[in-house]
């Protein structure tokens, strides 16, 4: 029989509340470690699931001509990517440290020199007159040139270096996440339905259609996003390379991260036409490699409706809105996750509008 005594029953409900306080603490306390300790981790392990998300279609390709070795194809998987990331990437910023470090001792000997600006220059928009006078002084006199532009030169030089410096840390971030998708390719199937169980728990029949969401979410910016991006800097790069171009390869990289950050490659590509047309004997060629440019800026207004959206009821302009902002928010990253965000959270507004509408029909 209960005890029925307030001051006994006061007591029994201070007891339960400080015992469920320090529980709840304890937990707290070990969400918050865990998490802390789990910390480095968590930008490689999302885009770990990204890529292995968005590689799983190739992947399972891979597996069937491996006769279902998913450990095998796993294995080749991740070192292929590694290899072809790595080994460019190094190439590329060993070519830039060896190049900076020649200029540097060329300029120091007094044996750098610069040909002479055509007047033509003076034509181009904004930035004409600038160009021109920096360039003719560079070919004058290269000391002066230096001299004069010292402070300028010595931030680009700290700002490049700093940010090769940050390409080491990059590409062993790059490493982690394609280890760590190798390990979820292998384990994709019962990972999967795992992860649908969780979802599915929290949310319902309405969670487990969210991994469906998200899955080809993933895979719609991949190839609406980064696969239009990657079609535009090989464009770009191959009509630099026709066209000789000096550093064609930079230029294709920056052409690459403007595409991939939504901003149009013209921003590189028009400086490049505009210095061409002084490079070359020939209008004809020059006007040509103009128009190519032109044309590798603006196919993505074609190229995205074909991949954006491609297999999800979703509408493109959200999945796109989504990715930019979530780019403008969390960096490369949230180009996925914004796009997933902003998907699920359509599906979840729309499902409620529908919800709303049969109740209204109902009654």
């Amino acid at each position: 029989m209960p005890d029925t005594n307030p001051a006994t029953a006061k007591k029994q409900i201070l007891d339960i509340s400080v015992e469920v306080a320090i529980r709840l603490a304890v937990i707290g306390l070990l969400v918050v470690w865990c998490f802390k300790i789990f910390a480095p981790f968590v930008l490689p392990m999302m885009w770990g699931i990204i890529i292995a998300v968005a590689l799983a279609p190739l992947f399972s390709k891979l597996t069937a001509l491996l006769r279902g070795k998913r450990g095998i194809a796993a294995t080749l998987f991740t070192l292929a990517a590694i290899v072809l990331i790595v080994i460019p990437t190094f190439q590329i910023g060993d070519s830039v440290v060896r190049s900076s470090i020649d200029l540097a001792d060329r300029a120091e000997a007094g044996t750098l020199s610069v040909p002479a600006p055509k007047e033509s220059v003076r034509d181009w928009p904004v930035i004409g007159n600038q160009v021109y006078e920096a360039w003719e002084t560079a070919s004058a006199n290269m000391s002066t040139a230096i001299e004069r532009y010292r402070p300028q030169l010595r931030a680009a030089g700290a700002w490049a270096f700093g940010k090769i410096g940050g390409l080491a840390g990059a590409i062993l971030t790059t490493i982690i996440s394609l280890v760590i998708a190798g390990f979820m390719l292998t384990y994709a199937e019962g990972g999967e339905k795992k992860v649908r169980s969780i979802v599915g728990r929290v949310g319902g029949h309405t969670g487990e259609n969210i991994v469906g969401i998200t899955t080809a979410t993933i895979r719609s910016v991949a190839q609406g996003v980064l696969g239009v991006a990657l079609i535009q800097a090989a464009a770009a790069g191959l009509g630099m390379f026709v066209a000789g171009v000096p550093a064609f390869g930079i230029w294709t990289i920056f052409v690459l991260i403007l595409a991939v950050i939504q901003l149009p490659p013209v921003l590189v590509l028009l400086p490049v036409a505009l210095w061409y047309f002084t490079a070359t004997d020939s209008t004809l060629v020059a006007v040509v490699f103009l128009v190519w440019c032109i044309i590798v800026s603006a196919s993505d207004t074609f190229l995205k409706p074909m991949f954006l959206g491609r297999g999800l009821d979703t509408p493109m302009p959200v999945i796109l809105i989504g990715a930019i902002g979530g780019l403008m928010l969390h960096g490369i990253i949230g180009l996925f996750v914004g796009a997933v965000v902003l998907a699920i959270g359509y599906e979840l507004f729309k499902a409620w509008m529908e919800r709303e509408a049969g109740s209204e029909v109902a009654a």
